[in-house]
């Protein structure tokens, strides 16, 4: 068996923000999604970005990084879509890998070593795994291989949360100390109160 690999969610519609927020400069100017996979890719270099069609001109940067980049032509289908896309590359791309550590790209503020722990989890035999922070259950969110077919008929915006509903005692939690499991981005203002 080989090393669980991370997908990140970049396909969203970003309609709170007003424009797409993971273009938006966060770091020495560096757009949020690209800040987000190279946090990843720093722990697991093998890793998968789906992007929409309003991202595609990142995709040099991005397989510059390493990482792997799809395009999911239905991302207007919501965030089960992406997932069971990726999941699906990902059987001919890793054939070998432990599971899939699920990131969202509206999450910049995740610290690397939770990152880390939540894979090792996965290495280490977990069936799921997500992070707690001051008793609040937050992402990334990590699946094994149990739970492949399942991820792959996923296709609404609610993503994996019914899974996690469905499986409540196989659902690992990790308490951290890392506030950034719990931060999206959803409007201009909340990266302001992230820098205040």
């Amino acid at each position: 068996m080989g090393k669980p690999i991370c997908v990140l969610l970049a396909a969203g519609q970003s309609s709170r923000f007003g424009g797409n927020k993971l273009l938006y400069p966060l770091i020495d100017n560096t757009p949020m999604l690209l800040h987000c996979a190279e946090k990843l890719r720093s722990v697991l270099p093998d890793s998968i970005v789906v992007i929409n069609r309003e991202l595609i001109h990142l995709t040099g940067h991005l397989e510059q990084q390493g990482l792997h980049v799809l395009v999911n032509e239905q991302s207007e289908q919501g965030m089960g879509s992406s997932i069971a896309c990726a999941v699906r590359a990902s059987e001919s791309l890793y054939p070998d890998a432990d599971g899939w550590l699920i990131m969202l790209a509206d999450m910049p503020y995740i610290e690397t070593y939770t990152i880390q722990q939540l894979a090792e989890q996965l290495e280490q035999g977990a069936d799921m795994v997500a992070p707690v922070y001051q008793q609040q259950r937050g992402h990334p969110v990590g699946f094994s291989r149990r739970y492949k077919n399942e991820l792959l008929a996923l296709n609404q915006d609610t993503g994996a949360r019914d899974i996690l509903k469905k499986y409540p005692t196989e659902l690992q939690l990790l308490q951290v100390e890392d506030e950034g499991v719990l931060i999206d981005i959803d409007r201009p203002a909340d990266i302001q109160a992230c820098t205040d």
